[in-house]
């Protein structure tokens, strides 16, 4: 068993997560910041082992990547999830937003449509925008703590002549959903019939809570891997998003071209030597150990959530490192929540809005349990004194 319990000093580190300055009259110094999308849980030691040998080597010019690179990230795939990828198929990059924005370069013209599905990951609205396209929102429908498709909404999007992507978050931030085989059947179905590609975002793939499998789009049939790109990373499972690591796969030769065409465009096609090796260490079988533990370590963590926040209804957590908490019935803006709750308690949440959606918030779990018992506890504080001035 790893150790998840050890509290990493990461104030002063230049993490944007520790040391982003709060509002005005907000003392960061002892806010517990459960928003960004990072853990704070050290790497796994036998990453850290591969990163030492390379610095210890001392030369960090530009980065041929080896063949052992494409090895590692067919290997996984192949053992971990039965998707049969081939080396031609893979164009690494530097992140997932980073290929999210080269692929809607690639495939859209300005003033084109890009379908999201709200609430969703907030970089998928900036990415849409700073490529001059129109967002085109079907929000997924909200019964009983958990999310669905909406297939008629799907439908009628797809059927617009000016669509041409749908992006899928698959496992889905923040909704914490991980899609069934049938479920992304269906969307695949309509996406096919309508000429509208399906772009992937799977950067949350290898977290996954007991009970749960996560699909890849491209493994739902040979129809919908000729129709999709997917986009993925070990950054999130492994917690090293700052070695700037991802790669995009389709099997369309055609389309990779266009992409790579749009990766040099944007200036994104050169990594750097530590994400290299990062990725070929966490590719392995001591990797997919070190999920195991972490998987389960994150779950008793949501577990402890459940027990700490009675009174608002928590989302099915199913996939992630993040619970979606319902706080409609607080009738106030999230933002103005994420500040009451920043200024009155020292805890950083995330507000919905920022995913689309009002009415909710984001909380990360990824983080050793005395830290997040006592950011719970906050929270809960928080949202009892919120909720007391509702109700006056």
């Amino acid at each position: 068993m790893y150790d998840f319990d050890e509290i990493v000093n990461r104030r002063g580190t230049g993490s944007y997560k520790w040391d982003s300055q709060p509002p005005a009259g907000v003392s960061g110094d002892d806010v517990i910041p459960l928003w960004v999308a990072d853990m704070d849980f050290k790497a796994a030691p036998f990453i850290v082992d591969a990163l030492r040998k390379r610095v210890e080597h001392g030369v960090f010019g530009y980065v041929k990547v080896p063949d052992s690179y494409y090895d590692a990230v067919i290997d996984w795939f192949s053992c971990r999830h039965g998707w049969n990828i081939k080396k031609e198929w893979i164009l690494y990059t530097t992140g997932v937003v980073p290929a999210l924005s080269a692929v809607i370069k690639a495939f859209c013209k300005p003033s084109d449509k890009v379908i999201v599905q709200t609430p969703v990951f907030n970089c998928f609205f900036s990415s849409i925008r700073n490529n001059g396209c129109e967002i085109l929102d079907v929000p997924l429908l909200y019964n009983d703590r958990t999310y669905s498709f909406d297939y008629e909404g799907l439908e009628r999007a797809c059927a617009d002549p000016k669509t041409r992507i749908l992006l899928l978050c698959n496992p889905h931030n923040p909704a914490g959903r991980v899609w069934r085989k049938e479920e992304l059947a269906r969307v695949g179905e309509i996406a096919r019939r309508h000429g509208v590609v399906v772009v992937s975002d799977e950067i949350h793939c290898e977290i996954v809570m007991p009970g749960y499998r996560f699909v890849p789009f491209a493994t739902v049939s040979e129809a919908d891997q000729s129709n999709c790109i997917t986009l993925c990373s070990p950054s999130k499972s492994f917690n090293i998003a700052g070695l700037q690591i991802a790669n995009i796969v389709t099997d369309n030769a055609d389309w990779l071209r266009h992409i790579d065409r749009a990766v040099n465009d944007n200036e994104i096609c050169d990594v750097n030597p530590f994400g290299v090796v990062a990725l070929q260490a966490a590719y392995s079988e001591q990797g997919a150990r070190w999920l195991e533990d972490l998987n389960e370590y994150i779950f008793s963590n949501f577990m402890l959530l459940k027990e700490k926040i009675t009174d608002f209804p928590v989302c099915k957590l199913e996939g992630t490192y993040l619970a979606w908490i319902d706080v409609n019935c607080l009738g106030m803006p999230s933002e103005q929540m994420e500040e009451e709750l920043l200024r009155g308690e020292k805890v950083w949440i995330n507000a919905g809005s920022m995913y689309g959606t009002e009415g909710f918030i984001r909380v990360n779990l990824a983080c050793p349990r005395t830290m997040l018992s006592e950011g719970l506890e906050r929270l809960r504080r928080g949202l009892a004194s919120l909720a007391a001035a509702f109700r006056k």
